[in-house]
């Protein structure tokens, strides 16, 4: 027997590999990469498009959700729900699925609103003109008496005639019978939850003290405030008038004849919804210009100023 049947048959085996970036392993890797990115921006888009109190709630949640789940409320849920969940309620008006709809609602309950304000204030217009027609106390000065609707609300103006005026020239001190209407004025606006404005009208004749002393301004100023006491003696809260202003005779009634004695009058505005909150907002924070440009021209026209004699018994 030779020596080469004797040694051992030696078998070798090589394993091929993929090594390196010739595996597959970095696909994975990469993937996975890939997922947890997609993941953190849609962290990010989901807390940048997210309320403060809803973001309040998610936190909350996670730090005593047992807690949250039992309490319920608005945002953990269906409140009718046995087993509460997260979201926002949908069965609310103010979500994800309703927000258009509430905010055309707003707009609808809003222009409602303003028309059943327009015919509570017609209502009070009516009742004006039917108690100068029963007081006999008052039907003597029905001529004094003029009532419209303007762009601020119901107006009540009482001005002067030749022979009666409602003060004594050149003073903020009432005539009684001045006192008597506006009594009479108080008992009414008192049936409207509506603020009041009013101002005081002088005519164009000058204190022979000119415009740096004691003048029209001062004066219609004063009468109006004078007018103001008288109401809260009717029965008038304080906090329901907001506005007491003095135009002197900036804005006559007569524009032809700036010394005729209708010029001088008191104003009293029943105003509606909207002039008060702008009267409200004078002092508050300031606006673009843009904005006030653009309220401006979506408001209505204002009402014209009827002539003199009209709404006048005889005149």
């Amino acid at each position: 027997m030779s020596d080469d049947s004797q040694r051992p048959i030696i078998v070798k085996k090589i394993k091929k590999g993929g090594g390196g970036h010739h595996g597959g392993a970095w696909k994975i890797a990469y993937a996975d990469f890939v997922t947890a990115m997609m993941a953190f921006f849609l962290l990010m888009w989901l807390l940048g498009s997210t309320s403060k109190g809803d973001l309040k709630g998610i936190a909350d949640y996670f730090k005593s959700p047992l807690k949250v789940a039992l309490a319920g409320g608005s945002g953990s849920g269906d409140a009718d729900s046995i087993v509460k969940g997260g979201g926002q309620d949908l069965s609310r008006s103010s979500g994800q699925v309703k927000r258009g709809e509430s905010s055309a609602k707003r707009s609808f309950n809003k222009e409602q609103d303003r028309k059943r304000e327009m015919k509570m204030l017609q209502d009070l217009r009516q009742r004006a003109e039917k108690l100068l027609e029963s007081k006999p106390a008052l039907a003597q000065f029905k001529n004094q008496m003029l009532i419209d609707m303007t762009a601020e609300g119901l107006r009540i103006q009482i001005v002067d005639e030749k022979n009666r005026p409602m003060f004594d020239s050149g003073a903020a001190e009432l005539k009684p019978y001045t006192r008597e209407i506006l009594r009479e004025i108080a008992s009414l606006l008192n049936e409207v939850p509506n603020r009041i404005s009013l101002a005081g009208h002088t005519d164009a004749t000058p204190f022979s003290s000119g415009e740096r002393g004691y003048s029209n301004w001062e004066l219609s100023a004063d009468r109006a405030n004078a007018c103001r006491r008288v109401l809260l003696e009717g029965g008038i809260a304080d906090e329901k008038i907001i506005r007491v202003v003095g135009l002197a005779s900036a804005t006559p009634f007569d524009t032809e004849n700036l010394h005729n004695p209708i010029n001088r009058r008191i104003s009293i505005t029943v105003l509606n919804h909207e002039t008060e909150q702008n009267i409200m907002r004078e002092g508050g924070k300031a606006i673009d210009a843009q904005t006030l440009i653009g309220d401006h021209a979506a408001a209505a026209e204002p009402a014209a100023e009827a002539p003199p004699g009209k709404n006048h018994a005889g005149k």
